[in-house]
């Protein structure tokens, strides 16, 4: 586990998109033989999602976090029908090329996931392994309209405690085993402290107008940005309890390519962590692979 009491460093970068907003990244130093692991978050989340990540795997590996546009210390959209897949896509292939990385490992939660497949359509060559956590080429409705629901509904505490209850009074059914330092700890990934002294939601409330359209959460065709990661280490990280990846879908991914590693975390819904014993383990096994491939 993570020493909280002495956190990994990072550095903060930023970038520019197309349409002029100013991004944010944590970048940790790692050894640079290796690929860098390019951390992408999911829907409403921001790079502390990925701090205990960072924290297991930083110095081995250079471990980069990218915030999306309207998400943490990123900057908000001017243009709401911005916060789109392929929108977002723009955004991260300008880091890439801002960074010079000529390969890298996709570790991609959820939305992160799904731009993790797109980024191998636009060029497969770069990626030199990939963590899918939690999202594939299908996604179920049940789960979307979920997610639809509370996405970009304005919500305000005046303590961490009460931000805490909030967090375990929407996501119980998703992670039924945390107790209330689990809840603390997500809640101050999800919220953030104002300046006003309110701890609020720490994103534009304004990326659900997109997403609420159907069809918008992703881009069409993913089987065909699915298969595009086929040929180097891949992995999958699947919630038993998940209603955004059916345990069917994800039978099919890890079916239609050899060596596609599938592993189920037992009683998490959408989404995992990575911070649980089933994923680190799955996470370190895929790195083992990057590795050895990289040495080859």
């Amino acid at each position: 586990m993570s020493d909280r009491r002495n956190p990994t460093p990072w550095e903060d970068g930023y970038w520019w998109s197309r349409d002029g907003v100013r991004l944010h990244y944590r970048d940790y130093a790692g050894d640079a033989a290796r690929p860098p692991l390019l951390c992408i978050p999911g829907l409403t989340r921001n790079a502390r999602d990925y701090e205990a990540f960072a924290q297991r795997f930083a110095g081995d590996w250079r471990v980069i976090v990218v915030e999306l546009r309207g998400r943490g210390d990123s900057g908000y959209a001017k243009d709401p029908m911005s916060y789109v897949p392929l929108t977002y896509l723009q955004d991260i292939e300008a880091l890439i090329a801002e960074l010079k990385l000529d390969r890298f490992v996709v570790i991609g939660t959820s939305l992160g996931g799904i731009l993790g497949m797109l980024l191998a359509v636009t060029g497969a060559q770069r990626i030199a392994g990939t963590l899918l956590n939690d999202v594939g080429p299908e996604l179920n409705a049940s789960g979307l309209a979920r997610i639809r629901d509370y996405v970009g509904k304005p919500m305000w505490h005046d303590t961490w405690v009460h931000a805490a209850r909030a967090t375990a009074e929407a996501n119980g059914d998703v992670y039924p085993d945390y107790e209330i330092q689990d809840w603390l700890a997500m809640a101050k990934r999800l919220y953030k402290l104002t300046p006003g002294g309110r701890i609020v939601l720490d994103y534009d409330m304004r990326i659900a107008e997109p997403f609420r359209v159907p069809g918008n959460e992703a881009a069409p065709d993913m089987w065909r940005a699915f298969d595009a990661l086929a040929g180097e280490p891949m992995a999958i990280v699947r919630g038993e309890r998940s209603d955004i990846l059916s345990a069917e879908v994800a039978e099919k991914m890890a079916a239609r390519h050899p060596g596609f590693e599938l592993t189920t975390v037992p009683r998490v819904g959408h989404a995992p962590t990575l911070d649980e014993p089933e994923a680190v383990a799955a996470t370190e096994r895929l790195l083992a692979r990057v590795s050895a491939a990289v040495l080859a």
